[in-house]
């Protein structure tokens, strides 16, 4: 057993959590990890466990009440803050309110992460600030640099998601590694709480981050390669046999992205200015205003596909997002054993570490 922060500010028996892998539905998996004494994520994603919805709010609170059902461990849920996400004032509050009115949500979902933008719109919402009143949810924002995890800490962030460029998926354009970054952070805020993110997965990484003054691990392609989570046998099995440097890092969605080197992340004219991101997403809110449910759901549907064939298991028409973690993983295996493996290994570690000392 390794007892920190994070084991204590949320009674989880270990100090691992599951990343935030959002456009993709992450329930399943978010009861392994949870079921395992880790600490588990629901994505922000417009897929529910009933298929693909026209609003993230609906997506949300189905994935809440799926996940409730099916496990009675802890576990949180992300909301990316960026000013071009669609309804996201209205996500937290709806959320929020819909956490409150369930009384085993709000002893169960402890873990509020927001990312991709501003770590004030959680706690300045209002919903947010009488759900945090009338429980114990503790609010998280992702740091991918020093001066973001300082305006973290002016938002009375309760903790901080150390998030070093070595991770798959959306990244900051800051290009810091989790190491270099995770030593700025913990010089200038040794006492809040920390969870490192980026290029962990396995109990050497986990013993790493604990001795350089993390509080607990973050793991997204390590637990892709799991026999419970929901992701595609293909994206699956990509993971064992790759090496670290089979990812490359290309303009994403929201800023750039890690992702597996494949077909569509090599191909040319694939790079567009954040400028260009953003009048794109603009342009696409306008558009889908007008529209439907049903309308929005085929176009949410549409969307997904055409920009993550992996849903479906097409390893190379799309972003295949991966860190480069993937590299010291040779397996696919339980949540469980992935979790317990990694506490065992990093407890034999710091054991040994310790022999240093005379």
């Amino acid at each position: 057993m390794l007892k920190t922060k994070i084991t204590e500010m949320f009674g989880i028996n270990h100090p691992i959590a599951s990343a935030a892998m959002g456009p993709f539905r992450t329930n399943d998996l978010c009861i392994a990890v949870s079921e395992a004494g880790g600490l588990g994520m629901i994505s922000h994603t417009n897929v529910s466990s009933k298929g693909f919805e026209s609003n993230y709010v609906d997506a949300m609170k189905k994935n809440l009440d799926y996940v409730v059902e099916h496990t009675d461990g802890i576990f949180g849920f992300n909301v990316r803050t960026s000013r071009v996400e669609p309804g996201m004032d209205k996500l937290i509050s709806e959320t929020s309110k819909h956490i409150m009115r369930n009384p085993k949500l709000r002893e169960q979902c402890l873990y509020a992460l927001t990312s991709a933008g501003s770590a004030r719109r959680m706690p300045e919402n209002k919903d947010f600030q009488k759900l945090r009143e009338n429980s114990q949810i503790k609010h998280f924002h992702v740091a991918p640099a020093l001066w973001l995890a300082d305006k973290c800490v002016a938002a009375g962030c309760d903790g901080l998601v150390v998030n070093g460029f070595e991770g798959g998926g959306h990244q900051a354009y800051e290009r810091v590694g989790g190491v270099p970054l995770l030593q700025q952070i913990q010089k200038k805020y040794p006492d809040i709480a920390k969870i490192a993110a980026g290029g962990f997965a396995n109990g050497t990484g986990l013993a790493l981050a604990l001795a350089a003054g993390a509080d607990g691990i973050s793991m997204g392609s390590r637990f892709i390669a799991s026999i419970e989570s929901e992701f595609h046998k293909n994206y699956k099995e990509i993971i064992p046999p790759a090496k670290a440097q089979d990812t490359i890092v290309k303009t994403g969605n929201l800023s750039i992205i890690r992702m597996w080197r494949n077909r569509y992340s090599t191909a040319k004219g694939l790079i567009k200015s954040k400028e260009e991101k953003i009048a794109e997403e603009q342009a696409l809110l306008k558009k889908r205003a007008v529209m439907s449910e049903e309308e929005l759901k085929e176009e949410y549907r549409k969307d997904f596909i055409k920009n993550y064939a992996i849903y479906e298991g097409d390893v190379e028409s799309g972003i295949v997002p991966l860190g480069q973690s993937i590299g010291v993983i040779e397996s696919i295996e339980s949540v469980s054993d992935i979790i317990n493996k990694c506490v065992k290994d990093a407890e034999i570690s710091l054991k040994k570490a310790s022999n240093y000392i005379v």
